[in-house]
């Protein structure tokens, strides 16, 4: 059998991937993953012939994704924030979009609180952890517990946690209700909710729709179910002086900063956009 080498694996797996309508890079990824090789090493060695048990994996793993079974599910992980973090069925993959959260609320924490040692910090809806570990690890002087209605999340946001070596405490229970029993009030608190209107299920691609957790993605008729219940709930748990930070689906800033400002009328709330210009982030400082 002739050994096939790097870029042709490569050029074949471009060619499947298009026309079954998936992301050409995803091959790169996978075979990177499948040699163990970082970008550089790889584009240095594209004439390099690949083993016959790396060919078969490689087109096993590329026929897989071509079914829809996310790239991050296929290697175990995904990268946030510089960060690697395991991922699976359980949680849903972290996104670019929500680092852009963390940076919107990082950049307010010291300003806004001046000294932030012992500040409690709350994410709600953890799934992977990737939002408290990655708060945790950035501002090493906040208090950091995360909470998830589903135990399976939890476990793998505990694992990720360990790994990378992040001391957060973990609550399991629906929303704000483990916090409003243990009668704290909290400092900042962080959530990337599901936000997706329900209707919108079948414009999913596959990937996404068959693969992630459907709890983790949709937030009602409108998506915006899970931050009503927040505006409920909140001022039970809030202190004095606090931020709040929400992921939001593109378009429903106005929706979600008027419920904001509807429950803290004193506060100051604002909408971020992403990189791409899309309303991204509801921030608002009480």
């Amino acid at each position: 059998m002739k050994q096939i080498k790097l870029f042709e694996a490569l050029k074949w797996a471009s060619s499947l991937l298009r026309e079954h309508d998936r992301d050409e890079n995803a091959g790169e990824l996978l075979l990177m993953w499948i040699v163990n090789m970082t970008r550089s090493q790889f584009f240095a060695e594209q004439r390099m012939e690949l083993s016959t048990v790396d060919w078969v994996r490689f087109k096993a793993v590329v026929e897989e994704h071509v079914e829809g079974r996310p790239i991050q599910h296929i290697i175990g992980f995904e990268e946030f924030f510089g960060r690697k973090f395991l991922v699976n069925e359980d949680v849903l993959i972290p996104r670019p979009e929500t680092e852009e959260l963390i940076v919107g609320v990082l950049n307010q924490v010291t300003s806004y609180f001046g000294d932030i040692n012992g500040l409690k910090t709350i994410d709600i809806g953890t799934g992977s952890g990737a939002i408290a570990v990655t708060l945790k690890l950035e501002e090493p002087e906040l208090v950091v517990t995360a909470s998830d209605l589903s135990l399976k999340a939890l476990e793998t946001a505990k694992k990720n946690a360990a790994t990378l070596g992040a001391e957060i405490e973990f609550k399991h229970g629906d929303l704000l209700q483990p916090f409003i029993e243990s009668g704290e009030k909290y400092d900042i608190i962080v959530s990337n909710p599901p936000y997706i209107p329900n209707i919108e299920e079948q414009e999913l691609s596959k990937v996404v729709r068959g693969f992630e957790p459907n709890t983790a993605l949709f937030g009602g008729t409108d998506g915006l179910d899970f931050y009503r219940r927040f505006a409920s709930d909140l001022p039970k748990i809030v202190s004095v002086k606090a931020l709040i930070g929400f992921e939001i689906g593109a378009g429903q800033g106005e929706a979600v900063a008027s419920l904001m400002r509807n429950t803290f009328p004193h506060g100051q709330t604002e909408i971020l956009n992403d990189i791409n210009g899309k309303d991204r982030i509801v921030l608002t400082l009480l």
